[in-house]
C-alpha cells in the first residue's frame, strides 16, 4: 500500500460496465516528506475521497478484484482509506 494525494477525478459518459457506479480518482504518490514521488495514476474510490484528500491506495490488481468481488473488473488500484495523520515512532532500541 502507498500513501497518495487525490489530485483530480475522471468523468466519462462511456465506460467499462464494471465501473458503473464507481468513482475514478487521479492520485499522486507521496514520499515520507509528503512530497510528490512518481507519476500520478487512476484508482477506484471506495471511501468517498475527494480532491485534496490524503489516501491509502492498494496498488495490486488481484487484491483489488477481491474487494469488489468481481474477477473480471479491470482494476489495478483501489483507495482503501482516507489518511488523517501519519506518525513516525522512534525506536530507542535501534542502533545506527
Amino acid at each position: 500500500m502507498i500513501i497518495c494525494n487525490v489530485i483530480g477525478d475522471v468523468v466519462s459518459t462511456v465506460k467499462n460496465e464494471h465501473f458503473t457506479g464507481k468513482k475514478l480518482l487521479i492520485v499522486q504518490p507521496l514520499n515520507l516528506d509528503n512530497e510528490p514521488d512518481g507519476e500520478a495514476f487512476l484508482a477506484i474510490d471506495t471511501v468517498q475521497a475527494g480532491k485534496g484528500d490524503r489516501v491509502l491506495v492498494m496498488r495490486e490488481g488481484g487484491s483489488a478484484r477481491i474487494i469488489f468481488e468481481d474477477e473480471n473488473i479491470p482494476v489495478q488500484a483501489v483507495i482503501t482509506a482516507i489518511v488523517d495523520e501519519v506518525r513516525f515512532l522512534k525506536n530507542e532500541n535501534l542502533s545506527n
